[in-house]
């Protein structure tokens, strides 16, 4: 037996040898990350800036509060405060159903949340414009009705959700699929109906995949260009959004307000990472919490 146990530890030993790198290869590998890092991630992150304020404070300031770009502003928010609430609202559902019931139509509903991710933005964009714009299926019913869609602020919030649609569920469809359903059998066990198990137990335990899920959706609604261009039709002051506004105005040769305007979408990247950041030390704190003392969950 002594033999046997000496033979595992000289396994394990040499396993977790085998698992490891002499210091120089690991230094090396960290200067290769770092470099990398900085050659296409940090460098171009501050030349942004540095073109931003290439002209001086004064411009860098003056192209912001030209009355386009607060426009554009204006309609990113505007566009995000509509597209993400029912990205989430869906994406919950979506999640749910995958997760805990059995139906069919569960793979093909498993397709159709990751579609966007396999449809190019301007496909996408496309789409809407076969379905509403003039010449479209529904184009003669909308003009009828005087309904605008396509170069319209519905057209490009359709766009933006449909791009953005996944992230939330496939925040959440693993988390919900690990977790399994004993919580929310035991709560219906103890009398509880069936939409305060979904609000008191369902929600609470996905709540990190949840705030995940609603960050990511944001940025990338702030920051869709693609499918928003097809369905926008550049119009100044109306329907340009931010990425679009960027767009515009280095086509005009105009760079120095370009990079202005860019540096306001790589500033809200720099939040959105901050965010994400700041959460995921949060969950790993409650999660180190709930293991040393699980009476406080």
């Amino acid at each position: 037996m002594a033999g046997s146990a000496a033979s595992r530890l000289t396994r394990t030993t040499r396993s977790q040898r085998g698992t490891e790198e002499l210091p120089w290869v690991r230094r090396v590998l960290i200067g290769i990350a770092v470099a990398f890092a900085s050659l296409f991630l940090v460098l171009p992150l501050a030349n942004v800036f540095l073109q931003a304020f290439s002209k001086g404070v004064a411009h860098y300031f003056g192209a912001l509060a030209d009355p386009d770009t607060q426009s554009a502003v204006l309609l990113t928010l505007t566009i995000a405060l509509i597209a993400v609430p029912l990205n989430v609202f869906f994406g919950v559902v979506a999640a749910w159903l995958i997760s805990k019931f059995d139906f069919t139509g569960k793979a093909l509903l498993l397709t159709l949340i990751d579609l966007p991710f396999s449809v190019s933005p301007v496909v996408s964009g496309l789409i809407y414009i076969v379905l509403f714009g003039l010449q479209g299926y529904f184009g003669e019913w909308l003009l009828d009705h005087n309904l605008k869609i396509i170069f319209a602020i519905p057209g490009i919030t359709l766009a933006t959700m449909f791009v953005t649609f996944p992230f939330v569920a496939r925040e959440l469809i693993p988390i919900m699929q690990a977790q399994g359903s004993d919580q929310e059998e035991a709560a219906l066990t103890l009398g509880a109906s069936g939409w305060q198990t979904f609000f008191k137990v369902t929600l609470p335990s996905v709540k990190w995949g949840l705030i995940y899920g609603v960050i990511l959706c944001n940025a990338r609604a702030m920051g869709e260009f693609g499918a928003v261009s097809v369905v926008s039709g550049h119009i100044t002051g109306q329907t340009d959004t931010l990425p679009l506004r960027v767009d515009k105005l280095y086509h005009e040769y105009n760079q120095a307000a370009a990079f202005s305007v860019a540096s306001v979408l790589a500033l809200l990247a720099l939040v959105t990472l901050g965010i994400k950041t700041w959460l995921e030390h949060r969950q790993t704190a409650d999660f180190a919490r709930a293991q040393s003392d699980p009476s406080a969950e």
